[in-house]
């Protein structure tokens, strides 16, 4: 068999390993020396596959398929600095636990140290970040088809348990990359490897007897961070506010998990917490005795102090991650949540706390009239208006800096089911739109709210978007709002270090990559022009021009409670 025919079986093979094993997307960037894989997964009928150019932006978009779907979604790059601009992508599936395959090509051995072009050590690029690495040998006449196959199932095992994450496969090919004359042989089917991991059950008695002899006698609060996997457990919402309603205790809930929104029971579910935490009156009197926490640790500042000085904080984190920055958790809870919310509501007796619900009530109640009121800030109308016009069942995408946090203030709550997403692994502004794009090429209708800069950081993304069912509203503030309130507002050198105002035209964007776009110069029009954008189901760019120091104004304004 030559050379470019061994290198079609072997890519068929693997490549049919990861079908078998549950792969159902790829994402392709064009190069040479990985033409054997591409050619291996576009004729693969289980694998839908896109083309990406750039590849910071290909594996963007395999992040946010893997967010939404929950399955490692496979990226396919060549060989030279090409996998290199995956990092940004690969970190952030490493710190926020999403299952993603890494399938690099490379030069053989023999290339490798000699000076040949497009080849550099592909081994370390990722040290530290992967779950697991496959470093295989070229295409031989003698392998082992069953081990490949398998190989592959090893893979996306690894990337989904016991903590989901990125997996690398380098495979070098030796040229020519592509069959001769003589005809490839029919790869014979292998059957599908069988994996049943094991189901985590209701946590063990002695370990909810524990718990509920610490939560039972004192008054304490619920902390939800962003919870793991697309939309997290079905049952977890209903479970939790069950286990509040009978610990009689407010559930604080961070946008990310996704307890503010949808049909569940939200009586006891709070979304105004950016307010009154700032109240030291409040803070002071209504301080818990204990916290129970769920989810990633808080985004917001105030809410990550009052979740960490309680004096017993409790952790439920079904995986094997260390969920503790503040160093303060007392009692860590190896368990999947809602399974062990609904012990421990069995175990619990029956608790009444009216004036402990009610003081929280009153706090959130006092908030919602504020938005009504106050001189807010364009951006709170912008979440608004988003929250109103999302379909039921539909992603909404938020980028970080100021966007997430905006979210976090005024998206309120209702009964309407929307899933938020965002990359808070590291909180990077890049690879937002490639990832919104990723999102909608699993979830369907997507909304993606980001600042202009992190829009210009990943202009490429609007590539990604086209054909997609995805509205982008991109928050033009001059760039680097967020800093206005951080310290480094006040140095002489603000505007050119940390402001760095870009002046991009977004109109010329958008229509350089084929993408409708709107501008939205009086907020007065903005919910009709994002309700046509919706309903088009086409890719949409809107731009909101704001004025930066009326919102931070406006922001002022939310945060400064009259005593």
């Amino acid at each position: 068999m030559d050379t470019g025919s061994l290198n079609d079986l072997w890519s068929q093979t693997l490549v049919a390993g990861f079908a078998a094993a549950g792969v159902r997307h790829a994402v392709i960037s064009p190069g040479s020396r990985s033409t054997p894989l591409a050619l291996a997964l576009l004729r693969q009928p289980a694998i839908a596959c896109r083309v990406v150019i750039d590849e910071r932006c290909a594996a963007f978009v395999a992040l946010g398929i893997a967010k939404a779907s929950g399955v490692p979604a496979l990226v396919l790059g060549t060989s030279g600095s090409a996998p290199g601009h995956w990092l940004p992508a690969v970190i952030e599936a490493d710190r926020a636990a999403v299952p993603l395959i890494l399938v690099s090509a490379d030069r053989p051995c023999e290339l490798q140290a000699c000076g040949a072009n497009q080849t550099v050590d592909q081994s370390g690029l990722f040290t530290g970040l992967l779950r697991d690495r496959h470093l295989l040998e070229s295409p031989h006449p003698d392998f082992a088809a069953g081990w490949l196959h398998r190989l592959a199932a090893r893979a996306v095992e690894t990337s989904c348990w016991p903590l989901a994450g990125p997996v690398q496969v380098n495979q070098p090919f030796r040229e020519p990359l592509l069959p001769g004359n003589d005809a490839v042989p029919t790869l014979a089917p292998l059957p599908a490897m069988r994996i049943h991991r094991p189901i985590p059950g209701a946590p063990a008695s002695e370990t909810v007897a524990a718990v509920a002899a610490t939560v039972a006698g004192a008054p304490g609060v619920i902390v939800c961070g962003a919870m793991a996997g697309p939309g997290g457990d079905p049952a977890f919402p209903s479970a939790l506010t069950d286990l509040a309603r009978k610990l009689a205790c407010p559930v604080i809930a961070e946008p990310l998990a996704n307890l503010r929104f949808g049909p569940h029971d939200r009586g006891l579910v709070c979304g105004h917490q950016d307010r009154w935490l700032r109240r030291d009156d409040f803070v002071a009197t209504h301080r818990p005795t204990w916290v129970l926490r769920f989810g990633e640790f808080p985004v917001n500042r105030r809410l990550q102090v009052f979740a960490s000085q309680a004096p017993e904080v409790i952790v439920v984190e079904e995986r094997p991650r260390w969920n503790d920055p503040a160093h303060t958790v007392g009692t860590l809870v190896r368990s999947e949540p809602a399974a062990f919310c609904r012990a421990l509501a069995a175990a619990l007796p029956p608790i009444a706390r009216p004036d402990w619900i009610a003081a929280y009530a009153t706090a959130e109640a006092e908030a919602k009239a504020a938005l009504a009121t106050l001189p807010l800030p364009a951006e709170a109308r912008v979440v608004q208006a988003i929250v109103a016009a999302v379909p039921a069942g539909a992603a909404v995408f938020i980028g970080n800096s100021l966007p997430i946090r905006d979210v976090d203030s005024f998206s309120g709550s209702s009964g309407k089911a929307i899933e938020f997403f965002a990359n808070r692994g590291v909180s990077g502004i890049d690879g937002n739109l490639s990832t919104a794009a990723g999102i909608a090429a699993v979830r369907g209708p997507t909304l993606a709210l980001l600042g202009d800069l992190a829009c210009q950081h990943d202009l490429g993304g609007l590539a990604a978007l086209r054909g997609l069912p995805a509205v982008v509203v991109v928050i033009n503030n001059g760039g680097g709002g967020i800093f206005d309130h951080l310290p480094q507002a006040g140095l002489a050198e603000f505007e050119r270090g940390w402001l760095t105002p870009q002046g991009i035209d977004f109109a010329a964007a958008a229509a350089t990559f084929g993408l409708e776009y709107r501008a939205v110069p009086d907020l007065g029009n903005f919910g009709q022009v994002l309700d046509a954008a919706v309903a088009s189901g086409t890719p949409v760019l809107i731009e909101v021009r704001v004025d930066r120091a009326a919102s931070r104004a406006g922001r002022e304004a939310w945060w400064t409670i009259s005593r």
